[in-house]
């Protein structure tokens, strides 16, 4: 869609949340223009899911902002990622693409302090692929900057669940945010909210007794 179309949906919800929440948001946009407007209507993060690939402007924008910016790892475009091959090592070619995006960062002027890293659940990846990601997460944390994991309601868990439909898969998005918290996740994206800040509360705490 066109930066006018996204600045009209989502410029009114920033508006009308201004002042009303003590949490941070996030505005997930490949555009320069509208990431810059939903920082200056009080967005406090950047989600670029093409890695600062989509627009050469984006990189400028959250480092003159001082923002955090989630860098994802996507194989292909969304239009096609899923009707390419699928990568032979899909850990081998999550981490190249990862590292590849924090360079970019890195010369755009983003310190690194400031990058989050998505190994992208489901952008490019096939059923088997998206779980090694989760099952092998800690490897991804070993590449310096925090973990965000999106795998809410998508595709894959409906097929491991026997093609079971999008609003029926909250408890299989529950085991993939378990496997995600358990390894090394900072952050989760998720449709049920509060049912899922449950599962990250005991998640956590068995990480934690991991540690020990």
């Amino acid at each position: 869609m066109s930066a006018e179309t996204e600045l009209g949906r989502v410029l009114p919800v920033l508006e009308g949340l201004h002042g009303r929440l003590k949490i941070p948001i996030s505005i997930d946009t490949q555009k320069a223009r509208v990431a810059e407007a939903a920082i200056g209507a009080g967005a406090e993060m950047v989600n670029d899911v093409s890695a600062l690939r989509s627009d050469r402007e984006m990189g400028e924008v959250v480092r003159r902002a001082g923002v955090p910016l989630v860098l994802m790892h996507m194989r292909g475009r969304p239009k096609t990622m899923q009707r390419r091959p699928f990568a032979r090592d899909v850990m081998r070619d999550v981490t190249r693409g990862l590292k590849e995006a924090i360079e970019r960062a890195r010369k755009a002027g983003i310190p690194r302090e400031r990058v989050i890293l998505d190994p992208g659940i489901g952008f490019g990846k096939s059923t088997e692929q998206n779980c090694e990601l989760l099952a092998r997460l800690e490897e991804l944390a070993r590449l310096g900057c925090p973990l965000m994991v999106g795998s809410s309601r998508k595709t894959f868990i409906g097929k491991l669940l026997g093609g079971v439909a999008e609003d029926r898969r909250m408890w299989g998005t529950a085991a993939a945010v378990t496997a995600a918290v358990l390894g090394g996740a900072h952050i989760v994206r998720v449709h049920d909210v509060g049912e899922m800040a449950e599962v990250v509360r005991v998640a956590e705490v068995i990480r934690e007794r991991k540690k020990r």
